[in-house]
């Protein structure tokens, strides 16, 4: 273990100060595009390292990640919204503070995985997955049919975030000449939640409850025979994935503004197992980079259509942006399983050493 006066001298100290102050310093810099586009990678971050908490480090197969955030984003427009009438439908709110709802969001979210959690602890592998992915079809059924709580189709609107007397809204805040707006508040929000989860995962796995959990992904009946509790850390692992996918559902319901269905579907799911595959299992930095790929190509696809060969923009025919992403990162997915299996973290590592 490293003193810590020879980690100051590492480069790689460097590069994280560095790194952090870069990401301080963007708000004040960057345009609406490119912060929104920095959010949805951060709140897919957060989502990826509960379930490379789940897949990658104890190898347990969920394809009903967007379930769970689906849950966190709705449970906060419930519990801080005010009842009344949106779009034809009476709305159910309980008009909570929304740091608080938000608090409780992701506690319901981690309620919905405990609910599920026996089921997790006892199947693995393939049965896992279409158990979870029945999961997807159940809650799109709800989102869609449950008007007084989702608002049907057309979903509901997010009441803004207020914290320490701050509404992170539109409303301008004026920070060294800067005027401050709902995604340049939000940002520092984002930031605090992602670094506050991707070490509480670190400690995780590089704790006693990781090599627990390696060890039953590696070899199970290994694991239990050393005295793992193989079913108890499957369902524990399963909670805690679910309340990171929660809070991330949280994330995008501020960051969007609206809560819609539709984006909780299969298509999603499957999107946070390829930002884990490519990213590189069982690490908190593989998941990070890996939703950073997988979130920000087809904003990257859709702002410079124009000026990209092949890819038009949407609705005017041709290759959608959404879809040339998905064929670029479906191509990235086999790359790396074939190429290289440790995803494009292992590209970093492999310098280092």
């Amino acid at each position: 273990m490293k003193s810590p006066g020879a980690y100051l001298k590492s480069p790689n100290a460097y590069i994280w100060f560095a790194g952090t102050v870069l990401l301080l310093a963007l708000p004040f810099y960057l345009d609406r595009f490119w912060l929104q586009a920095g959010l949805f990678a951060m709140a897919a971050a957060i989502g990826a390292i509960g379930i490379n908490l789940l897949t990658g480090a104890t190898g347990q197969l969920s394809m009903g990640h967007a379930f769970f955030l689906a849950v966190g984003a709705y449970s906060y427009c419930i519990l801080a919204g005010d009842s009344g009438e949106e779009n034809g439908h009476r709305l159910i709110g309980l008009g909570l503070p929304t740091w608080l709802a938000a608090v409780l969001a992701v506690l319901v979210a981690g309620a919905a995985g405990g609910l599920f959690s026996p089921i997790a602890g006892r199947l693995r592998g393939a049965y896992l997955g279409i158990a979870t992915l029945a999961l997807i079809f159940i809650g799109q059924h709800v989102l869609f049919n449950a008007h007084d709580l989702t608002g049907g189709f057309n979903g509901r609107a997010v009441p803004p975030l207020s914290l320490f007397g701050i509404d992170f809204d539109d409303s301008e805040t004026v920070i060294a000449a800067v005027p401050f707006q709902s995604a340049e508040k939000l940002w520092y929000v984002a930031l605090l939640a992602l670094i506050g989860c991707g070490l509480f995962a670190r400690g995780v796995l590089r704790g006693r409850p990781g090599r627990a959990m390696n060890a039953i992904r590696d070899h199970r009946i290994a694991a239990g025979v050393m005295g793992v509790p193989v079913a108890r850390y499957r369902a524990a692992v399963f909670v805690l994935s679910s309340m990171y996918a929660g809070l991330a559902g949280v994330l995008i319901a501020l960051v969007f503004q609206r809560t819609v269905p539709e984006y909780f579907g299969v298509i999603l799911s499957l999107e946070f197992l390829a930002m884990i595959v490519i990213g590189g299992l069982g690490t908190v930095a593989g998941a990070v980079v890996g939703a950073a790929f997988v979130s920000l190509l087809p904003q990257l696809l859709t702002h410079y259509s124009d000026t990209l060969p092949l890819v038009s923009a949407p609705g005017t025919g041709g290759v959608s942006p959404g879809e040339a992403s998905r064929y670029l990162y479906g191509v990235a997915v086999v790359a790396v399983v074939l190429f290289l299996p440790g995803g494009l973290t292992r590209l970093i590592t492999s310098r280092e050493k």
